[in-house]
């Protein structure tokens, strides 16, 4: 644990360093003299930025099979335990693929903890699925969703391994319908269906879930026509002066993403009532009072087209979130140090969010022929 949060407070003060700097690159601060002659520093957007690596996947000869299991039933109802909710449910294109509601509705319309978040490039985490890192595989998470509160697939089961026993009767009815029949045969030739089968092809699925064509990757990878002038501001501010590359660094655009445990930050979120009715996010799992109200910072991309924001949905605008931030945060016994008060004008809080627009992630997620 302490190797883990020194990885942590290394990372966490390299992308500060690295902020402070690009801020220096980017002109010289209110109330100080330039060097008489010196040329003009360069902006911090006019330098190259670092592009989304290619996922990368073992060998798996049957991949397109189980993607193709996969995508019907992360749309399909009868995954859950009431038949009323999908995947999809709670990931729909027009709430930006993340939550509408602040806190997910579960199936039997079951209020659950927590906001739903986009799961674009959910495949990068590295260890660290949901907000509080819990999950440390896709198949996990998925096992993890379909079981509890969010599909109650696994309802009124009690131990782990009455939730196994519920869960591989839903698979075997599911491998029983035709269409069904079919794809999971292709998918795994020969096997007795079981649970897992149904969490490899719901994970293979949500590993084909990649946002890698935004306006920032564009400009990331030569094209630089592909930002306004407005967005380039914005980008400066983003790596300069607003220090958003502390918990949001690119091209992740989340520290967290790709950090194998990920990272977690307390910004102040939900820690204003009772200390006992403060959801403690990462210290639940970690049992570290460190991780006191600390989350996994989410992945910007498609940030504009997918309010609510935070971990309990509490900021309904892109504006008000920016806003937040950009001032330190919430003040509490455990906020991050990192985060202070940037003092960002309205012009460049207003640069930032149009940059912010660039990283909005074209696709969308494509409903199949459900069997």
């Amino acid at each position: 644990m302490r190797t883990r949060a020194l990885a942590i407070a290394l990372v966490a003060v390299a992308f500060g360093c690295k902020d402070k700097e690009s801020s220096s690159r980017g002109g010289a601060k209110a109330g100080s003299a330039a060097t008489p002659g010196a040329p003009a520093a360069p902006r911090p957007s006019q330098q190259p930025q670092p592009a989304l690596p290619k996922l990368e996947l073992p060998d798996d000869p049957k991949r397109a099979e189980k993607i193709a299991l996969g995508h019907a039933l992360f749309f399909d109802q009868r995954l859950s335990g009431h038949n009323d909710r999908s995947c999809y449910s709670c990931h729909q294109n027009e709430h930006g693929n993340g939550g509408k509601d602040p806190i997910a509705i579960g199936s039997g319309d079951k209020v659950l903890t927590r906001h739903s978040p986009v799961i674009w490039n959910v495949a990068y985490w590295n260890g660290s699925l949901y907000w509080d890192g819990r999950a440390k595989t896709l198949e996990d998470q998925a096992k993890g969703a379909w079981a509890l509160g969010n599909m109650g697939g696994a309802a009124g089961a009690d131990t782990p391994e009455k939730q196994v026993e519920a869960l591989d009767k839903k698979a075997a009815e599911l491998a029983g319908i035709p269409g069904y029949k079919k794809l999971f045969e292709a998918a795994f030739p020969g096997a007795t269906i079981q649970y897992t089968h149904v969490t490899s092809a719901l994970a293979e699925y949500m590993r084909t879930l990649i946002c890698d064509d935004t306006a920032y990757d564009r400009y990331a990878t030569g094209d630089k026509s592909a930002l306004s002038e407005q967005q380039q501001r914005g980008l400066d501010v983003f790596l300069g002066k607003g220090r958003c590359g502390t918990c949001h660094a690119p091209p992740f655009f989340s520290t967290a993403m790709g950090l194998e445990g990920g990272a977690y930050f307390n910004v102040g979120i939900g820690t204003q009532g009772p200390e006992d009715k403060v959801d403690v996010g990462r210290m639940k799992v970690s049992n570290q009072p460190t991780d006191w109200a600390a989350f996994k910072p989410p992945s910007l991309r498609h940030v504009t087209k997918s309010a609510p924001y935070f971990h309990d949905g509490s900021v309904a605008t892109l504006e008000e979130a920016v806003k937040l931030m950009a001032s330190g945060g919430i003040a509490n016994r455990n906020k991050s140090p990192l985060l202070t008060d940037t003092g960002l004008t309205d012009a460049e809080r207003a640069d930032l969010i149009a940059f912010l627009g660039a990283l909005e992630c074209p696709g969308k997620l494509e409903e199949p022929e459900i069997p």
